[in-house]
């Protein structure tokens, strides 16, 4: 069976996995005794969820007897881009048990507030009507009810500065955003980190980064440019963005010192939005 390069390999993948395991007369379960994986795992990669990486795969190749074929078809399955702007990674958002952002611009949408969000997506090159901005406005709020859980998922979240001074909407509304991360800060829902702009060049300086953890599934990375996103799942990618996170965060306020500018930045724009004469 052929595997193409299209947006249907992962499936593709996971179907002939399943097809090979009933075939040599495994349940999932036995399979995963034998390959030295997770049933859940295998369940991902049958169901199109996930891939596995290279040793899984040659385990896999060993135990079916497949002569190569799982390895062998990996990197189709490898840096996936993701359509829409995030939409594959929030598969694997609401999965993580841990997840590491850095932001180079924005606030992250799971930390947006809903004025800050819809200014967001108000603005931009594409224009949209109030139905379509809307609709983007609650899947991004939604994507904020990971938070609810008072401990699942971990969430550190990395600011460069420029989030901070970039008046998102006018200084009202980034006072209330700024107040939120506070909060999420404080209450110990989030670790937050921000990275001053007097730390010059830094490793992640270059665009979005999202890493996230899973109870037992291979991490992956999600980066982010203009218009374009792409997940990564290749372990030895995962780990040159895991590197270069810990890099940055080297570099980095300490929690402490960062929920102190944070402070003092949300005390600013409340200033500057009382002397903004009402109409």
């Amino acid at each position: 069976m052929a595997i193409e390069d299209n947006p249907r390999s992962r499936e593709q993948y996971g179907a002939e996995l399943k097809r090979r395991r009933e075939a040599a007369g495994l349940t999932q379960e036995e399979l995963s005794q034998r390959a030295v994986m997770s049933r859940t795992h295998i369940a991902h990669i049958e169901g199109g969820r996930r891939r596995p990486d290279v040793e899984d795969a040659r385990r896999l190749d060993q135990v079916l007897g497949t002569d190569g074929f799982f390895e062998n078809f990996l990197p189709v399955l490898d840096g996936r881009k993701v359509a829409e702007h995030f939409k594959g990674a929030t598969e694997f958002e609401g999965q993580a048990v841990e997840i590491r952002l850095y932001a180079p611009k924005l606030v992250p949408g799971i930390l947006q507030t809903p004025a800050y969000a819809r200014e967001v997506l108000s603005s931009g090159s594409t224009p949209r009507s109030d139905e379509q901005r809307d609709a983007l406005l609650v899947t991004r709020l939604q994507r904020g009810r990971i938070l609810d859980d008072p401990a699942t998922p971990t969430v550190w979240a990395m600011f460069d500065e420029a989030v901070l001074r970039r008046p998102i909407g006018g200084p009202s509304v980034m006072a209330e955003q700024l107040r939120h991360v506070l909060a999420l800060a404080e209450t110990h829902r989030i670790r937050v980190h921000v990275l001053p702009f007097s730390a010059g060049y830094h490793a992640l300086l270059e665009g979005f980064v999202s890493l996230m953890w899973f109870e037992d599934m291979p991490p992956v990375a999600y980066v982010e440019g203009l218009r374009t996103g792409r997940v990564w799942e290749l372990p030895s990618v995962v780990r040159e963005c895991q590197v270069a996170y810990d890099q940055a965060l080297g570099d980095a306020l300490s929690h402490r010192a960062s929920l102190a500018l944070l402070r003092s930045a949300a005390e600013d724009y409340e200033n500057e939005a009382r002397r903004v004469p009402h109409p």
